[in-house]
C-alpha cells in the first residue's frame, strides 16, 4: 500500500514531511486535515493519532505520529535516501537527535500565532504573553547562531548537506514569514549566520521547499502589514490549541 501522510500545510511538521518525502522521490498520498475546520477532532482522525495531532502517516498497517519520529522512519524504511539526511553513523544520528530534541523544548513557541495569526482572527492582545513568546524566540535563535552553526559547514551541526533537522527547524522558522517585513527582521537581522542557513537549506531543497509553502505565503499576502498582538480568548490559550494541532 502506499504511504499516507495525513498533514495541513499550514503545520511547520507538516511541511517538513512533505518536502522530505518528494525530496527523497518516496510515493505518498497526502490526505489533508484542515485543522481551521476542526478536521484534525474527528473520531475517524482520531484512530489515525489519538493525540489529533498533524502531521500523521499509515504505511501499511503501521501508524506513526511526531514529526521527527515520522522523518527518522521515512529515512530508514524506504531506500534511496541519501545518507545525509540521517547518517547511518551513529555519532551523527546522536547529534542530529540532540539538535530535535533541542528544537521541541526551545524554539516550537507560539510567536507568530500569538502576534499575527489570532489577532488577524480577531481576537484580544495579550501583551505579556507576547513578550515571553518573544524572548525565547531570540534565545532561540542565539543558540542556533552561536552553537549549532559553529561548524564549518553551511548547515546544523557543521555539515556539508542538510539533515532532518536542518529540515524541521527551517520549516518552523518559514513561519516568520507572515510577519510584517519591519518585525521579522527585527527578529533576524542581528543572525547573519541563520539568515545564511536557511537560504541554504532552502536552496538545497529547492524546488521542493517553495511548492510546499505557497499556503504560508499565501497567508503572509493576506496579512501584510496587520499589527503584532497576542491572542488571548475568554482566559483560554486559543494559541496553545492552535499550536498542538500543527505539532
Amino acid at each position: 500500500m502506499k504511504l499516507e501522510v495525513y498533514a495541513d500545510r499550514m503545520s511547520q511538521p507538516s511541511r517538513a514531511v512533505i518536502i522530505f518525502c518528494k525530496v527523497n522521490g518516496i510515493d505518498y498520498t497526502e490526505l489533508k486535515e484542515d485543522t481551521s475546520k476542526r478536521e484534525h477532532l474527528t473520531p475517524e482522525f482520531a484512530e489515525i493519532n489519538p493525540m489529533k495531532q498533524l502531521p500523521a502517516i499509515v504505511d501499511g498497517k503501521f501508524k506513526l505520529f511526531e514529526s521527527h519520529s515520522i522523518l527518522i522512519y521515512l529515512a530508514c524504511a524506504f531506500p534511496g535516501v541519501a545518507d545525509h539526511w540521517y547518517p547511518a553513523d551513529l555519532f551523527k544520528r546522536s547529534k542530529i537527535h540532540s539538535v530535535l530534541y533541542w528544537h521541541h523544548s526551545n524554539l516550537r513557541r507560539t510567536y507568530v500565532i500569538n502576534t499575527t495569526i489570532l489577532p488577524a482572527l480577531g481576537y484580544p492582545s495579550n501583551q505579556q504573553a507576547a513578550d515571553e513568546a518573544e524572548k525565547f524566540l531570540v534565545s532561540s535563535l542565539s543558540e542556533i547562531e552561536s552553537f549549532w552553526l559553529k561548524g564549518d559547514g553551511p548547515f546544523l551541526l557543521g555539515g556539508n548537506q542538510p539533515s532532518i533537522a536542518d529540515l524541521s527547524l527551517v520549516c518552523e522558522l518559514m513561519q516568520l514569514e507572515v510577519l510584517n517585513e519591519k518585525y521579522r527582521y527585527r527578529l533576524l537581522g542581528p543572525y547573519k549566520k541563520v539568515q545564511r542557513w536557511i537560504k541554504h537549506t532552502r536552496y538545497a531543497i529547492s524546488p521542493h521547499f517553495g511548492d510546499v509553502h505557497k499556503n504560508l505565503m499565501n497567508v503572509k499576502e493576506k496579512l501584510k502589514n496587520k499589527p503584532l498582538m497576542e491572542a488571548n480568548h475568554g482566559g483560554v490559550s486559543v494559541s496553545e490549541q492552535w499550536w498542538r494541532a500543527r505539532m
